[in-house]
């Protein structure tokens, strides 16, 4: 049976709440562009699944949208958002702020999904500072007093892969419950703990299959 993250009151399988967050996207886009309605083909054909699979991942918020108008926009974006838990910026640390690191320190994306980068840590936070991160840096030992002062759960991982786990049992020991892993390497956590892996090499890999 596949595992399932408890969202309010609705208990949504992991593999939608992925699809969902994509159709949030494509909801903003369409906002943006001054779209009301929005039919299930349509959504479906922007968000990459068939329209069969974006009504039954909508049917867990029960009966929504109009046979023959599709879905409000705005009342389903808002939704969606709530269900997912970005009514307001969520705090989100960086463990690990070399050249990738930094690179995402200074990414200006973040907030407009919902996530609020809020403090960066590093074996050597002064080389970080110089390459001109903004965003607070500070020494990796002051790591699990900041995550229980400031009640964050969710952590960005970009270190070296030998110090992955003992990072990831520090993070997962001082109340982190979500982390986005670039470490090339599979985590050891509770189950109570969700790891996302963002292998670059493995994608390019994949990639590389279909190019002639």
């Amino acid at each position: 049976m596949e595992n399932s993250d408890k969202i309010g009151k609705i208990d949504i399988p992991k593999k939608a709440i992925y699809r969902l967050s994509i159709y949030h996207r494509c909801l903003q886009k369409l906002h943006d562009n001054g779209v009301d309605t929005v039919s299930s083909t349509t959504l479906a054909r922007a968000a990459g699944v068939k329209p069969a699979q974006l009504r039954k991942d909508l049917a867990y918020f029960g009966q929504f949208g109009t046979r023959g108008l599709g879905y409000p926009v705005d009342i389903l974006s808002t939704t969606i958002r709530e269900t997912l838990g970005r009514e307001h910026l969520q705090p989100v640390i960086l463990v690990g702020a070399g050249n990738l690191g930094s690179a995402l320190l200074r990414y200006h994306g973040f907030e407009k999904e919902g996530f609020e980068v809020v403090a960066a840590f590093d074996a050597n936070p002064e080389a970080t500072r110089a390459r001109g991160v903004t965003i607070p840096v500070f020494p990796d030992s002051d790591l699990e007093e900041f995550i229980a002062t400031k009640s964050v759960k969710l952590a960005i991982l970009c270190v070296p892969v030998e110090f992955a786990q003992a990072v990831v049992n520090r993070l997962v020991a001082a109340g982190i419950q979500g982390v986005l892993n670039f470490s090339p390497i599979v985590l050891e956590v509770t189950p109570d703990v969700t790891v996302n892996n963002v292998d670059l090499a493995l994608e390019l890999e994949h990639l590389s299959y279909f190019i002639r």
